[in-house]
């Protein structure tokens, strides 16, 4: 069984940063792709940035420039910095794990940003 933590979110200023942390734990094949998912209220769930164990990258338009998502593979951990954070980001921001053909889910990890 495949759990993933998520940890970092809170309530931050327009123009300011956070960082996301998300450790996944149990059984996880070397190669996967790890990432970060949000969902705003009535919106459906979309990619912010993902990672392959390979460190290939890709990022949703909106958010590149601003955040940079990176993983230690050795902890099985992904992390999202966040900069130059709007008020459009505010979300609820889920990590995901892709590995062996499933997808697994975190639960959650709310991000306010005040204008």
């Amino acid at each position: 069984q495949v759990q993933l933590v998520e940890s970092g979110g809170g309530l931050v200023q327009a123009g300011g940063s956070l960082r996301l942390s998300c450790a996944a734990s149990g059984s996880i094949f070397s190669s996967n792709v790890m990432g970060w998912y949000r969902q705003a209220p009535g919106k459906q769930r979309e990619l912010v940035a993902s990672m392959t164990s390979s460190a290939s990258t890709n990022y949703a338009a909106s958010v590149k420039g601003r955040f940079t998502i990176s993983r230690d593979n050795a902890k099985n951990t992904v992390y999202l910095q966040m900069n130059s954070l709007k008020p459009e980001d505010t979300a609820l921001y889920y990590c995901n794990l892709r590995s062996d053909l499933r997808t697994y889910w975190g639960q959650g990890t709310q991000v306010t940003v005040s204008s």
